[in-house]
C-alpha cells in the first residue's frame, strides 16, 4: 500500500519533521506519519494491521522516526537504490539476504508477481496490489516483459495478458504499420493507454481493413514505446470511462516508466525463425542520474532492425500462367508473412526534481521513428482490371488494355485483343504493339510490356511518433495534493508505394509513390486534487477531484502529383472518353487536395472520485465524470466498485459502471481509397466520412458515441504473499459501435444521382464503405490468475496460471434501405461473414502457465501457451471462403546466465516446438499458407541470443 503526498519517488532524508504519533495499529500510524512527513510510504497493508507501533513524540528525520516507531516490530525500513523508503516484513528481509549473487540480482530486478508491486492505475486513492484491488488487474515488472523472445511493448504484453490478443496482419492496408490490440474482446479504441498514470495520445492510423473486430478503430500506438524504458505495466480489466474518460471501455493500460537515479545498463539482442528468415539485431542502453538532491533523470534509447518472413505458396491464378507459358512469373508472386522493420528508434527520457520545499516537478518526454515495408495483392497480368484488362459487362468478354497514346479515333488505331486462358505475350497482336519500333507499338501500349508478370505492389510508411509531458505537484496549506500538467502528443503516418503504377498515365507514370500522410495532434491539460478527510468511519474517505481539457487534431496530407492524377489514358483531352485505365497510384490511390486538410474538436471534463472504507472489511468507491465535447455534445458516466474482505483467506469484489467512446475526429472527417478483396476479386473500395454525399445516398448518418454499461463480480483468494488467486467475470454491453461498413456497391441508378449532385468521382468506386453507429452488442467473459511461489531443495520458483474465456455476441444490427430485385428492402450492412468475424474471430479461450526458476546465478523461464479455436473470413471478402482454425498449444523456454555481478546472457526460443496452425484450405486463392488471422501466429519457432551490462 501507498499513502498519497506530493513526492512519490523522491524524499529528503535530511529533513526533520514535527512528530506526534500515539502507539496505535501499524496501518494508521504509518499513513499518520505520512501526511505529517508530507511524503509517500510503500508498505504490507495487511501485516501492518496486525502489528502495534510505537509512540513517536518530537523532530526526527523521516528515517529516524520510522526507526523509532517500528523498534521491535516485524516492519522493518528499507531503502532502494532509487532512494524510495518502504516498509517490509523483517521475514522477507531475512530469506532475501540468503540468496546468490546472480539470483538475488534477478529477483530484484524483477519481483514478477510478487504482491510489494502496487499500481496506481484504477485509483486516485493509495495504490494497491492484485489482490487489494476491487477490480481485475495485471502487474507485470520489466524483467518478467523481457523473458520472451518478443522485441517490441505490444507482443510482450499480450504474451503476459491473455484477455489482450494481438493479430499479425501481413497484408491489410495501414493496419499493417499499426496492429490493433484487442483487450477483453473489444476494438482497439477501446482501450485507454496511460504513461505514468497521463493520458497517452492516439495513432494517426485508422485501421479500415482491421480483421473484423477493429474495422475503423482509431486506436493507440503501443509497439512506439521502448520496452527497455519500462518498470513495470499496469492493466486494468475494467471499464473506467468514469475515472479517465473516452476510450476506456475494455480497461486501462498504464505503462510506469523507469525512475531510477542512478546506474545503467545495455543490452543486444539477435534472432531468428526457424525458417532463416526475420533476423533481428535489436541494442537497447538505460541510464539513471540523479538530478540536485531529491531529483533524477532516467533516459533510454532502443534500436531494432527486422527483416521480413514469407509463409507463401504459390497462387493459382499466376501458376496458372506459369502452366500457359509465362516464364516472367515470381515464385512466390505474393508474400505473406511478418513485413521488414527498419530503423526502428525509440527513446524517453523520465525526470523529477525539487523545484522547491513542497514543490516537486516532473516531466516525461518519448519519441520514436521506424519505417516498414510489405507487400499488396498481385497484381495478374491478364485478370486486373483497369491496368491490364477491361471486361464487357454484358458479354462477360475481356480485352487487353491497350492505351492509344494519340487519343482514340486520332492517327493509327489500336488493335482488339482478346483475353482467354492462353498467354497473352504470345499473341501475335500483342507482339505488334510490345515492337516498340514500329510506328504502331510507339502508339500502342499495354502494361504488359512493362510487367510481362503482373506486379505485387510493395506498400510501407514511416512512422515518427512523440509525446512530452510536464507537470508540477504540491500540498497546499488546507492539505490538499494538488498536481498540475500539461502535454502534447503527435502520430504521424507517411505512407510510400513502390513497385506499381498509376495506369491512367501509361508509359509517362512512374513506379514509386508519395501517396499523402496522415497525423494526429493532442493537446491536454490536467488540474487534479486530492486529500483524506477523517469522517464517521474508521478509515479516512479518499477525495479526488479535477478537470481536463484536450483538443484533437487529425491532418490529412496530399500525396504527390502522380499518385492521383487522371491521366490521358482515362480520360481522352480531345473526346472526353475514357479508355478504361484506372486512376491514381494502384494498390493506394494518393489522397487528392480536395480530400485534403486538417479536422479539430474541444472537450473538456470534470470528475470526482471517492474511495473510503464502510468497516474494516467493506471497501467502497464511487466516480462520476461529466465530459462536453465540441462536436457531439455532453456525457455523463459513473462507477461504483467494492470489495469485500470475508475473512483472511477470501474477499469479494465487483463493480458497476457506465462508459463510452467518443467518434474520433478522424473517423468523422477522413477520406480513404484502398484495394480490398471482395466476392467478386479485388477492387477499389472507398472509405468516406459519414457526411459525405455519397455516405448519405447509401443511408449514412452522423456519428454518435459508443456506450457501455460494464459489471464485473469476482473473488480474491490470498493464503500468503507467495500464494494467491484472482478469477472475475465481466459483461460489457456495448451500444451503437462504431465501425465501418461493409463494402457497399454502387449501382448505376447511385451513380447517376450523384453525378447529377456533383459527384462524377462516384463512377471509379466499385464500393463504398462510410463510418456509422452500426450495431450492439454483449462481450462476457472470465479471467482466471494464480500465482504460487514455492522452494524445491535450492530452487526458488514461481508458477503463473493466467485465463481467458470471452464471448461476443451481436445482437443489434442497424437495416439501412438496400435496392433488391427491383424493390427497396432494410437489408443489414455488415454481412454475415463479418459478424462471425466480431463474435469467434478472437479465440474464445486463452491461458498461459508460465514457471520462473532460480537457482544459484541462472534464472530459468518456462511457458506454455494455449489459443482456443478460432473462425477466419479468409481475406475479409465474404466469398465462401470460412476457416474453422483449431486450437493450438506453444511453448516457449529461456535461459539466462548471470555470469558475474555485471554481466547477463540469455538464450531462449519462443515456440519451442515449432508449431504450425493448421493449413489454409484456401491458399491457392491468394498464396497464404497459413489463415493470416492464427492467434498464435504463422511464423514458427523464433531462435534469440541476447547479452546485457548493467551496472549499479
Amino acid at each position: 500500500m501507498q499513502e498519497n503526498g506530493p513526492s512519490p519517488t523522491k524524499q529528503s532524508h535530511q529533513t526533520a519533521f514535527q512528530f506526534s504519533i500515539p502507539a496505535q495499529d501499524a496501518d494508521d500510524a504509518l499513513t499518520e506519519l505520512a501526511k505529517q512527513a508530507n511524503t509517500t510510504l510503500l508498505f504490507p497493508f495487511d501485516l501492518a494491521q496486525t502489528v502495534k507501533t510505537n509512540s513517536l513524540e518530537g523532530n526526527f528525520t523521516l528515517n529516524e522516526a520510522l526507526s523509532k516507531l517500528l523498534d521491535g516490530t516485524e516492519l522493518a525500513v528499507v531503502t532502494d537504490s532509487a532512494g524510495q523508503v518502504s516498509i517490509r516484513s523483517r521475514s522477507d528481509i531475512v530469506v532475501q539476504s540468503t540468496k546468490g549473487e546472480g539470483e538475488e540480482k534477478a529477483q530484484e530486478e524483477d519481483t514478477s508477481t510478487a504482491l510489494e508491486r502496487i499500481a496506481v492505475v484504477g485509483t486516485r486513492s493509495s495504490p494497491r496490489s492484485v489482490v487489494e484491488s476491487p477490480v481485475p488487474l495485471d502487474i507485470i515488472g520489466s524483467e518478467s516483459l523481457r523473458s520472451q523472445g518478443n522485441s517490441d511493448a505490444l507482443s510482450m504484453l499480450s504474451t503476459m495478458v491473455p484477455s489482450l490478443n494481438v493479430n499479425d496482419q501481413p497484408i491489410n492496408d495501414a493496419t499493417s504499420l499499426v496492429r490493433p490490440a484487442n483487450l477483453r474482446g473489444m476494438a482497439s479504441d477501446h482501450t485507454l493507454l496511460l504513461v505514468n498514470g497521463k493520458r497517452r495520445h492516439r495513432s494517426a492510423v485508422i485501421t479500415f481493413l482491421g480483421g473484423g473486430l477493429s474495422d475503423g478503430a482509431q486506436g493507440p500506438d503501443i509497439s512506439v514505446i521502448p520496452a527497455y524504458a519500462l518498470k513495470q505495466i499496469e492493466v486494468l480489466r475494467d471499464g473506467a470511462a468514469a475515472q479517465y474518460g473516452s476510450d476506456a471501455i475494455a480497461g486501462v493500460i498504464n505503462f510506469v516508466l523507469n525512475d531510477s537515479d542512478s546506474g545503467g545498463s545495455v543490452a543486444l539482442k539477435t534472432g531468428t525463425y526457424s525458417e532463416g528468415d526475420g533476423e533481428l539485431f535489436q541494442l537497447q542502453a538505460n541510464k539513471g542520474v540523479r538530478l540536485g538532491e531529491n531529483g533524477f533523470l532516467n533516459a533510454t534509447v532502443e534500436y531494432r532492425q527486422q527483416q521480413g518472413t514469407s509463409r507463401s505458396v504459390q497462387r493459382d491464378d499466376a501458376q496458372g500462367l506459369i502452366d500457359a507459358g509465362n516464364t516472367f512469373i515470381n515464385n512466390p508472386a505474393q508474400v505473406w508473412g511478418a513485413l521488414d522493420v527498419n530503423e526502428d528508434m525509440k527513446m524517453s527520457v523520465n525526470a523529477g526534481w525539487e523545484i522547491a520545499p513542497n514543490y516537486e516537478g516532473y516531466a516525461l518526454a518519448t519519441y520514436a521513428h521506424r519505417e516498414i515495408s510489405g507487400g499488396f495483392y498481385f497484381r495478374n497480368p491478364q485478370t486486373r482490371e483497369g491496368v491490364f484488362s477491361e471486361t464487357n459487362e454484358e458479354t462477360g468478354v475481356s480485352r487487353l488494355l491497350v492505351g492509344d497514346l494519340d487519343g482514340t479515333g486520332q492517327g493509327i488505331s489500336c488493335p482488339t485483343i482478346f483475353l482467354d486462358d492462353t498467354n497473352v505475350l504470345e499473341n501475335p497482336d500483342y507482339l505488334s504493339i510490345a515492337d516498340n519500333t514500329t510506328a504502331l507499338g510507339a502508339n500502342c501500349f499495354a502494361f504488359n510490356e512493362w510487367f510481362p508478370g503482373g506486379f505485387t505492389p510493395q506498400f510501407g510508411g514511416t512512422i515518427t511518433d512523440a509525446s512530452v509531458f510536464a507537470g508540477v505537484k504540491t500540498e497546499l496549506d488546507n492539505g490538499w495534493a494538488m498536481d498540475l500538467s500539461a502535454s502534447v502528443g503527435y502520430s504521424d503516418i507517411a505512407y510510400r508505394l513502390s513497385g506499381t503504377v498509376n495506369p491512367s498515365l501509361g508509359p509517362d507514370s512512374p513506379l514509386s509513390f508519395t501517396p499523402g500522410s496522415v497525423s494526429q495532434v493532442e493537446r491536454t491539460f490536467n488540474l487534479d486534487f486530492a486529500k483524506l478527510i477523517q469522517s464517521v468511519f474508521e478509515e479516512p474517505i479518499s477525495i479526488a477531484m479535477g478537470a481536463e481539457w484536450r483538443r484533437e487534431t487529425y491532418f490529412q496530407k496530399a500525396g504527390d502529383d502522380a499518385s492521383y492524377a487522371a491521366g490521358s489514358l482515362a480520360f481522352d483531352p480531345a473526346t472526353g472518353a475514357s479508355q478504361g485505365f484506372g486512376i491514381g497510384s494502384n494498390g493506394f490511390p494518393g489522397y487528392q487536395p480536395q480530400s485534403a486538410g486538417h479536422w479539430s474538436r474541444s472537450n473538456w471534463a470534470v470528475y470526482i472520485d471517492l474511495e473510503f472504507f464502510l468497516s474494516e472489511a467493506w471497501q467502497f468507491g464511487v466516480a462520476t465524470r461529466v465530459e462536453h465535447f465540441t462536436d457531439f455534445g455532453s456525457t455523463f458516466d459513473g462507477k461504483l466498485s467494492t470489495r469485500y474482505k470475508i475473512n483472511d483467506l477470501f474477499a469479494l469484489r465487483g463493480s458497476i459502471n457506465t462508459g463510452f467512446k467518443a467518434p474520433t475526429v478522424g473517423q468523422s472527417n477522413v477520406i480513404n481509397v484502398t484495394t480490398a478483396y471482395s466476392a467478386n476479386g479485388l477492387e477499389d473500395q472507398a472509405t468516406l466520412p459519414p457526411t459525405d454525399l455519397i455516405s448519405q445516398q447509401l443511408g449514412a448518418t452522423s456519428l454518435t458515441p459508443e456506450e457501455s454499461v460494464n459489471f464485473s463480480l469476482g473473488v480474491v483468494m490470498h493464503v500468503s504473499d507467495t500464494f494467491f488467486a484472482t478469477l472475475d467475470y465481466f459483461n460489457i454491453r456495448l451500444m451503437d459501435r462504431i465501425s465501418t461498413t461493409s463494402a457497399i456497391p454502387l449501382s448505376d441508378a447511385d451513380i447517376q444521382m450523384l453525378s447529377a449532385n456533383g459527384r462524377d468521382d462516384a463512377a471509379k468506386y466499385n464500393a463504398a464503405k462510410f463510418f456509422t453507429n452500426d450495431f450492439d452488442t454483449q462481450t462476457q467473459g472470465v479471467d482466471l490468475v494464480v500465482n504460487y511461489d514455492f522452494t524445491v531443495q535450492e530452487w526458488k520458483q514461481t508458477l503463473l496460471l493466467a485465463y481467458n474465456w470471452t464471448d461476443t455476441q451481436v445482437e443489434r444490427v442497424t437495416l439501412y434501405p438496400t435496392m433488391v430485385d427491383g424493390e427497396i428492402t432494410l437489408m443489414p450492412n455488415l454481412t454475415p461473414q463479418r459478424i462471425r468475424m466480431l463474435e469467434d474471430n478472437l479465440p474464445a479461450h486463452r491461458g498461459s502457465l508460465t514457471l520462473e526458476q532460480y537457482i544459484g546465478d541462472f534464472n530459468l523461464t518456462w511457458r506454455a501457451n494455449y489459443y482456443g479455436k478460432y473462425y477466419e473470413d479468409h481475406l475479409d471478402a465474404s466469398a465462401g471462403m470460412d476457416i474453422f482454425g483449431s486450437d493450438t498449444l506453444t511453448a516457449d523456454a529461456q535461459v539466462a546466465w548471470y555470469f558475474s555481478p555485471s554481466w547477463r546472457v540469455t538464450l531462449g526460443v519462443q515456440n519451442l516446438f515449432d508449431t504450425k496452425p493448421d493449413s489454409n484450405p484456401f491458399s491457392g486463392e491468394v498464396g497464404a499458407l497459413y489463415p493470416p488471422t492464427s492467434p498464435g501466429g504463422i511464423n514458427g519457432a523464433f531462435y534469440y541470443l541476447g547479452l546485457e551490462y548493467s551496472v549499479d
